[in-house]
């Protein structure tokens, strides 16, 4: 792990026990690293494990196997009270702000209480630094009086935000933050993070279903499909120039205000069949090939690994492997 690395994963799995003795493979076999100050974007479909990274990275939930460093320190190793000084660095925004949010306490409290697990014993000084979380997420201190149901969803998703930042973390896994949210408020919100990022230096893993949410926020992308990472690249060279078929088909995805360009995304899109298979039993070979329209026989029959075709441009597909090439 190198000094510019603040979070590293490697070959992570977490498999989730199903009836009949079957395993979910939630998570099967992922491996990543994110360098401080920067945001790493995690896609792909609802289902396809990228929550289950996110958490399994901060120990909400203990991964089945695999490695996780945090600032060169491993996570796994770590005892419940070493974790629990640790998670002063490591916060989480979650999906929905409706449910993230005790309906019985109100803003202060919940801003607040972060600062009351840790320690902050000091009523006045927390009444301040909730006061100053509130105006850095751009709400009036005085909502704090107030209950979460008497605020939109977008200001929910803001004391959400202020709630992960009340211990000063370094890292910040922000799952879906905008997905619950109108299209209207979601741009607010990611330009608020960004701003975030940027006034304090924050790292990201921005986890998300979609690739037009990401395209403005991220420093790299990563795509994950059904477990499995496929693609991880510099943004620019993601939505510039995509090597997984999957990555290809979840840009044409993206709507366009372009015709002539919508009718070539369709014409794209429609190429890919099927639905996605189940973790319970996913399919031999690329686990894509079921539904990718250039699937080989040596698909059917191997994985592919996960391999660097350009300089950081990675992808696990035998289109872009030179044996397959030649």
């Amino acid at each position: 792990m190198t000094q510019s690395h603040l979070v590293e994963i490697r070959d992570l799995k977490k498999y989730f026990p199903a009836a009949h003795g079957q395993m979910v493979r939630a998570v099967d076999g992922v491996s990543f690293f994110i360098e401080r100050g920067e945001t790493l974007g995690l896609v792909g479909e609802s289902g396809c494990g990228k929550t289950t990274v996110g958490r399994c990275l901060l120990r909400l939930i203990e991964p089945t196997s695999g490695e996780i460093r945090f600032d060169e320190q491993d996570l796994l190793a770590l005892r419940r009270g070493e974790m629990r000084t640790l998670r002063r660095r490591m916060q989480i925004i979650f999906q929905d702000p409706y449910s993230s949010l005790n309906p019985r306490l109100t803003v202060g409290e919940i801003v607040a209480e972060p600062l009351i697990i840790h320690g902050a014993n000091n009523r006045q000084a927390r009444r301040e630094r909730v006061a100053e979380l509130l105006r850095v997420v751009g709400l009036d201190p005085d909502y704090a009086r107030r209950y979460p149901h008497q605020f939109s969803g977008g200001q929910r998703q803001r004391i959400g935000i202020a709630r992960a930042l009340a211990l000063n973390p370094d890292f910040i896994v922000a799952d879906e933050p905008v997905s619950a949210l109108d299209v209207s408020v979601q741009a607010q919100v990611v330009n608020l993070l960004q701003d975030l990022q940027e006034r304090f230096g924050l790292t990201y893993l921005f986890i998300s279903h979609g690739l037009a949410v990401v395209e403005h926020i991220s420093t790299r992308v990563g795509v994950m499909y059904l477990g499995k990472l496929v693609e991880l690249a510099p943004a620019e060279a993601i939505y510039r120039k995509p090597l997984h078929p999957y990555t290809q088909a979840l840009l044409a995805a993206i709507p366009v205000p372009d015709p002539e360009a919508r009718r070539e995304r369709a014409h794209q899109t429609q190429q890919l069949g099927g639905d996605v298979p189940t973790p319970l039993a996913p399919p031999s070979g690329c686990r894509f090939h079921p539904r990718c329209p250039h699937a080989m026989e040596q698909c059917r029959a191997m994985e592919p690994p996960l391999i660097e075709i350009e300089p950081g441009h990675w992808a696990a597909c035998f289109l872009n492997q030179p044996e397959v090439k030649s």
